[in-house]
């Protein structure tokens, strides 16, 4: 199996579960995600970062209910690292970095916490709160992509969205054919 059709297997098998104490689902989600990047006019590979950026959770297997069990499952590493030497490095921190730019913007944007949903917030206390002013700091000096792990982030908050019409899975071939690495 082909390494899209792997992550088309993902999504039609385990992304139909809620999102975890969201009202949509994984496959839901990321297509919102995915969606909002297009139409923004982002790059493929930022549309494909999009897309992707919550792939570990239709890996992990932990079932989306591990934050109210205290349990952070890491699906930034497990899904950055799955795609590791598949996907350029921008799509790779896209996934990796979406959860550290969560805890940048709570820290720096001042409005940004009000407007979590109430699910982000409880797994934002997991993945360890508001970056400090030293971990904003090496974040913007270490990251090369954390501006676009931020646009990223921005567009997976506002993918949320019950019944909206988007694209399917498929639609997103070509975007991830042009990316992919040989």
């Amino acid at each position: 199996m082909t390494t899209i059709e792997q992550i088309f297997d993902l999504f039609n098998n385990h992304g139909g579960s809620l999102y975890f104490g969201e009202q949509v689902t994984e496959t839901e989600h990321a297509l919102q995600a995915a969606h909002l990047a297009r139409q923004a006019g982002a790059s493929n590979e930022v549309i494909a970062g999009a897309l992707l950026h919550d792939i570990g959770h239709l890996m992990h297997g932990l079932g989306e209910d591990i934050a109210h069990h205290g349990v952070d499952g890491k699906h930034e590493d497990v899904g950055a690292e799955w795609l590791e030497g598949k996907f350029p490095q921008v799509v790779i921190d896209c996934v990796r970095l979406h959860v550290a730019a969560k805890r940048y913007l709570t820290a720096t944007d001042p409005g940004y916490l009000e407007g979590l949903s109430v699910a982000s917030v409880d797994s934002l206390r997991l993945q360890g709160g508001p970056f400090s002013a030293e971990e904003v700091a090496e974040f913007e000096r270490t990251e090369p992509n954390f501006a676009t792990a931020i646009q990223v982030r921005r567009w997976d908050d506002e993918a949320k969205v019950v019944g909206l019409d988007v694209p399917a899975v498929e639609s997103y071939r070509d975007v991830l054919e042009a990316v992919l690495i040989a």
